[in-house]
């Protein structure tokens, strides 16, 4: 890959599936990578792969955890150009059976992660007038399905986040992205037990992000038609939505 502007970057949730995918094509642009992750063994398993990554463990969820982080890889590495905040996890939910604390990790996880992290890095990127952040959401955060209400409601408020983000960041020179994949395999959706219509690789989403990323694009999003069909749900009058969502996408009662 040819050498991009970046010289710092920051990727949490950097162990596996698309975070691991945007370390390996990432490292091969000469940036300096710190990468993120609860679990230190797969991360100084992948960073022994590169001269240029270096492991800086963490929860996402706390936020003084991840401030300090963000001190210390400037410390060490410089300024952080680019963040992308990937950390995310993913459980069935249902308000039929509602579980208190699968939603709270959910929304702790992949929300506050994000907003974790702005407040960690905001600051510093403010002062000197540049910088880049973008996060993961997904397709989902478009639409409330059933079964995934948790996971879907955590990915909307990124969307949501996103969209005040963009316009109250760029006059302090910040750029935003928001990266809205449909299915990548990783051990993730590995769990999922229902069709996952255009599974795309790791591999081909890292690609396609990066691009992204380098255009500075506000939103990266794929597989078109998944992204036109939800996006053409997302405007659907309420009983056209409700309609096709229980007769074509509503898991069946047991």
């Amino acid at each position: 890959m040819k050498s991009l502007k970046w010289n710092v970057i920051w990727i949490t949730g950097a162990s596996s599936g698309i975070g691991r995918e945007l370390v390996n094509q990432l490292a091969a642009t000469g940036a300096n990578i710190a990468i993120s992750a609860r679990s230190q063994d797969k991360l100084q398993s992948l960073a022994d792969e590169f001269a240029n990554v270096r492991t800086y463990p963490l929860d996402v969820s706390d936020a003084n955890a991840m401030a300090e982080c963000a001190t210390h890889i400037e410390a060490n590495l410089g300024p952080i150009d680019l963040a992308i905040f990937n950390a995310g996890v993913s459980a069935a939910s249902t308000t039929a059976k509602p579980a208190a604390e699968t939603f709270r990790t959910i929304i702790e996880t992949n929300y506050l992660g994000v907003t974790n992290g702005l407040s960690a890095i905001v600051p510093s990127m403010s002062n000197r007038g540049s910088g880049h952040i973008s996060w993961v959401g997904s397709l989902g955060g478009y639409n409330g399905l059933p079964g995934a209400g948790a996971y879907n409601a955590s990915k909307a408020a990124l969307v949501s986040l996103a969209e005040a983000s963009k316009l109250e960041l760029a006059p302090k020179g910040i750029d935003i992205t928001i990266i809205n994949p449909g299915f990548v395999r990783t051990p993730m959706t590995d769990k999922n037990k229902f069709p996952m219509p255009f599974l795309l690789e790791p591999d081909t989403a890292a690609r396609k992000i990066i691009t992204g990323l380098a255009a500075k694009k506000y939103e990266v999003n794929f597989p078109k038609p998944l992204v036109w069909f939800v996006k053409f749900l997302r405007l659907m009058p309420y009983p056209f939505f409700f309609w096709i969502v229980k007769n074509g996408l509503m898991p069946k009662q047991k």
